[in-house]
């Protein structure tokens, strides 16, 4: 068992960079009131593909639980029934959560493969926690770690419904995405301190020291971007899909900031990277880390002076999000046990 554990936390931290991806998509395209309800969809497991699935007809048999749109509500069976040939309120109650009642297949099945996603990512974190098991007297914390990485995907799985529930809040929107940064960090952390590959030559303290500053401004320019995406889909809501050139015409400070400090993100990036290179301590993912940092800012500028390309959006935020799970990895590498340098 202990041999699939690598390759099970390898496969959970593809699986949640996937539902990451997901989620950029469902934000791109609107789709994240998709499905109304949580877990299920309009209340059904597999979701319906056409309007007509959603509407109260006669002589037809529902379950409880499962969803209709009536006068533009969402109405709930409260019990399994076959309807007769009038419609009868008995067998249904209003749904409570929100009073957004709108299909649209594309938007439904976009957010449903998001959650099939989230779902199956959730299970490979469950078999990972289990394989830990044969850790537990050669290093506890690696199996205390792998059950946390349970109940984070719990809590994230939670966070998911109040987003739903709260249609779509932004504060609660950026707390379902630093949720899923924790997660990939503590997936990185697994996989790093089981890996068999011998350390580094050299303990670079100082430059271990630097990355967790770059760490800490990919975390503020990730949280700021949510808060410029969120303006971003007000503007939307304002002047419509279609005129992409007015959604930042008259941005708010937080793109100014979020902006601005990409030049320092760019800086600081390249100094560490300088520092690497001239105390020739190979760590060559740094490399990987600037060309990530300049696609990310070449994304923005598509933005921002192009209107919108088709795909920049979720790119940006997918870009960001391999960023700052690159430079983890990089603090994780820097920490390795070896000679100590005093200045770099």
């Amino acid at each position: 068992m202990i041999k699939l554990f690598r390759p099970l936390a390898k496969t959970s931290l593809i699986l949640v960079y996937l539902v990451i991806i997901a989620g950029a998509v469902v934000r791109m395209t609107g789709s994240g009131m998709g499905c109304p309800d949580w877990p299920k969809c309009f209340g059904y497991y597999i979701p319906p593909t056409e309007a007509s699935e959603l509407e109260w007809q006669p002589q037809q048999a529902f379950k409880e639980g499962e969803v209709i749109i009536r006068n533009e509500s969402l109405w709930v069976a409260t019990k399994d029934h076959i309807t007769g040939n009038t419609y009868n309120e008995v067998n249904w109650a209003a749904y409570q959560k929100h009073d957004y009642a709108i299909f649209n297949a594309t938007h439904t099945w976009i957010e449903y493969i998001n959650r099939l996603l989230g779902a199956l990512a959730g299970l490979a974190t469950l078999f990972l926690a289990i394989a830990s098991f044969y850790y537990c007297k050669k290093n506890k914390k690696i199996t205390i770690i792998s059950w946390l990485i349970v109940l984070g995907m719990l809590f994230q799985g939670w966070l998911g419904a109040t987003v739903v529930y709260s249609v779509l809040l932004p504060a609660r929107i950026t707390m379902h995405m630093i949720m899923a940064l924790v997660i990939v960090a503590l997936l990185i952390y697994v996989l790093e301190k089981t890996s068999t590959k011998a350390g580094l030559a050299v303990f670079a303290h100082r430059i271990n020291q630097l990355l967790w500053l770059a760490l800490g401004l990919t975390m503020v320019q990730i949280i700021l971007g949510t808060q410029v995406r969120q303006f971003v889909d007000d503007q939307i809501d304002q002047v419509g899909e279609q005129a992409k050139m007015l959604w930042l015409s008259q941005p708010e400070v937080q793109f100014y900031i979020h902006r601005s400090l990409s030049i320092l993100v760019v800086l600081f990036n390249a100094w560490i990277a300088y520092q690497i290179v001239s105390k020739k301590l190979g760590l060559t993912k740094i490399y990987w880390v600037l060309i990530l940092i300049g696609v990310e800012i070449l994304s923005g500028i598509a933005m921002y002076y192009f209107d919108f390309p088709f795909g920049s959006q979720p790119l940006h935020l997918v870009l960001a999000s391999l960023l700052f799970g690159l430079q983890f990895y990089l603090v994780l590498e820097t920490q390795k046990t070896g000679t100590t340098i005093e200045t770099l």
